[in-house]
């Protein structure tokens, strides 16, 4: 897309506060969810949203509140509000609770349904698509082909992948059918932006020109040097602790793509060495993983903390647990490792030796793997863990020597140059 009159870019010009010569875009940004929804896109996409509104105008084309939402919205076909940072259309989507699959995929369907005929009436320059519906980046390339616009397709998670490897959807019509269009929609993003090495290799055995896939993580808030430390909650810690000689903790979502079966097996055969493992957090295999660990006396589960508590829950644990089972490498890229490495945390990755978390990890030393799918393996790993006070501490020091590596903000000044580039592309 070139400089020209048919693009706004080339009679707005933002000279106040960012220097002349920086053109204002127009960003029109798609997501079902976002704020007052709670979940992890909803939230990424306010940050995204804050980050590119500095310099540009954004747009915002989301559904009705449906993810946990802290309040809902009244029905209407759309509705607009006006942030402080952007411009927010709600289209009128159904807003079911997000417990039920079934009514969920309504969710999805209405909102796409209005999404896309409102869109071709949002003047932008590109089309920047998460992953919510799940099916959001070949809604965004099918918008930016008739806005004949630059598509920038931010994957959160990997879909149809996802869905699959997560039993969720059956290998069969459908699942080939999404796969097509996703390589469709991949082919047809100006760039791909995705969360690390090995999101990255998955996408180029798709086809896709290594020249056009970005990384961008998540990454973690880095306090400077002189920033005095987060007072940390001694009764948060001791509530996950509760009282373990050697304590693993999993803070997160309990979703499709852990191999808890491994886990459990591993810290049950552990239970008279002293180990224990406390799960933080809820999600839609949590019943399934309660049911493994039935009659497990040195496996626990507690519910969500505030978020104002995340810098005691992270610092509770002996070593925090990442886990990605076999086949979803590349699929799911797990966040939380960037807090816990700004924590200076040990990490045990039960996961294959190609995510992040275990590559990077024994590249820089703040993290042990183990096979996903072997539980002895995972003893293994816990006990060399167990046995050695100066290990866990030399791992922690470089988590926190990595962590700057890892920065928030330096991850998305990255994403927006991304757009920028793709844009002028």
């Amino acid at each position: 897309m070139r400089w020209s009159s048919a693009t706004s870019l080339s009679t707005d010009r933002e000279d106040q506060g960012h220097g002349a010569g920086i053109y204002r875009m127009k960003i029109l940004l798609l997501n079902l969810y976002y704020p007052p929804d709670t979940s992890a896109t909803a939230k990424m996409a306010a940050t995204v949203v804050e980050a590119l509104a500095a310099k540009h105008e954004v747009t915002v084309l989301c559904g009705r509140p449906s993810y946990d939402p802290t309040e809902r919205r009244p029905w209407r076909l759309w509705q607009t509000e006006i942030s402080a940072r952007a411009k927010i259309i709600r289209a009128g989507s159904t807003d079911f609770p997000r417990f039920h699959m079934a009514r969920r995929v309504l969710n999805y369907l209405s909102y796409v349904a209005l999404a896309v005929p409102r869109s071709i009436f949002v003047q932008c320059d590109a089309v920047l698509a998460m992953t919510d519906p799940p099916f959001e980046g070949i809604v965004g390339a099918f918008v930016a082909l008739l806005k004949n616009r630059p598509h920038v397709y931010n994957i959160r998670d990997m879909y149809p992948d996802m869905a699959v490897g997560g039993s969720i959807v059956e290998p069969g019509l459908l699942a080939r059918v999404w796969e097509k269009m996703h390589r469709w929609a991949l082919r047809r993003a100006t760039r791909v932006i995705v969360l690390g090495n090995d999101m990255r290799d998955r996408i180029i055995t798709k086809g896709v020109a290594p020249s056009r896939i970005e990384i961008v993580r998540d990454g973690a808030d880095i306090p400077a040097a002189d920033e005095p430390q987060a007072m940390l909650d001694s009764e948060v810690i001791t509530t996950i602790r509760g009282g373990g000689k050697f304590v693993l903790l999993h803070a997160g979502n309990l979703g499709f793509y852990g191999a808890w079966k491994t886990l459990v097996t591993a810290v049950r055969a552990l239970a008279e060495e002293g180990a224990s493992l406390v799960f933080v957090g809820e999600g839609a295999q949590r019943a399934h993983v309660e049911a493994l660990a039935q009659g497990a006396a040195n496996v626990r589960f507690l519910p969500f903390f505030p978020g104002n508590k995340i810098p005691s829950v992270l610092a509770a644990p002996d070593v925090h647990v990442i886990t990605v089972k076999r086949g979803l490498e590349g699929v799911v890229v797990p966040s939380k490792m960037y807090g816990i490495l700004a924590a200076g945390k040990p990490i045990l990755a039960v996961a294959p030796e190609e995510t992040d978390a275990a590559s990077l990890g024994a590249k820089f030393g703040f993290a042990v793997s183990a096979d996903p799918d072997s539980p002895e393996e995972t003893v293994a790993a816990i006990r060399s863990l167990m046995s050695s006070e100066s290990r866990l501490r030399e791992m922690g020091q470089a988590a926190r020597a990595a962590a700057p590596d890892y920065d928030r903000v330096k991850e998305l000044r990255k994403f927006v140059q991304i757009i920028e580039e793709a844009v002028k592309a």
